[in-house]
């Protein structure tokens, strides 16, 4: 069964972001948290659907200062 990620506090949703860090739907429900200021943040991905490293780090970054 799917969490609902629309009723998690942002605390629980980290939580379960950083134990489920290949779930996507966490990740942008995470990133569109109504308590959370939005930013646009870099592209992960490439076309080819390969990571783009460098920008995951700084969403990980911008992610753990959001949520200190």
């Amino acid at each position: 069964m799917k969490s609902n990620f629309e009723e998690m506090s942002v605390p629980e949703l980290r939580r379960y972001v950083l134990a489920h860090r290949d779930d996507m739907e966490a990740i942008r429900a995470l990133f569109h948290h109504p308590s959370l200021k939005w930013k646009t943040m870099p592209r992960l991905f490439k076309e080819d659907g390969s990571p783009i490293e460098e920008n995951i780090r700084i969403a990980e970054e911008e992610i753990r200062q959001r949520l200190s």
